[in-house]
């Protein structure tokens, strides 16, 4: 049993050069899906691509050496911490 896919209801649009928009229908056509899928699939491509780049955290070897350590022996807090700390449980409680 196929299950449904989810309804295609937002739209989109983009206006494009005579060259960009052969290219994409060109592009389209050897994939064998229309202009308008491989514009969607592509744009989601990127854009999930982009959004990965924003959340990895790329560290030098140092930098990653200190973060790990940072991690597994985490300091004392000081004052300050100790202090939001309290704040933060006032506030949820």
């Amino acid at each position: 049993m196929a299950t449904a896919s989810p309804a295609r209801d937002q739209r989109l649009d983009a206006r494009v050069t005579r060259e960009e928009k052969r290219t994409i229908e060109e592009a389209a056509s050897l994939r064998g899906i229309s202009a308008s899928d491989f514009l969607r699939t592509a744009a989601k491509e990127a854009a999930l691509s982009t959004i990965r780049e924003h959340e990895t955290l790329t560290l030098t070897q140092n930098s990653r050496r200190v973060f790990v350590e940072a991690l597994l022996n985490p300091p004392a807090p000081n004052q300050k911490a100790i202090a939001a700390a309290k704040r933060f449980k006032r506030e949820i409680s």
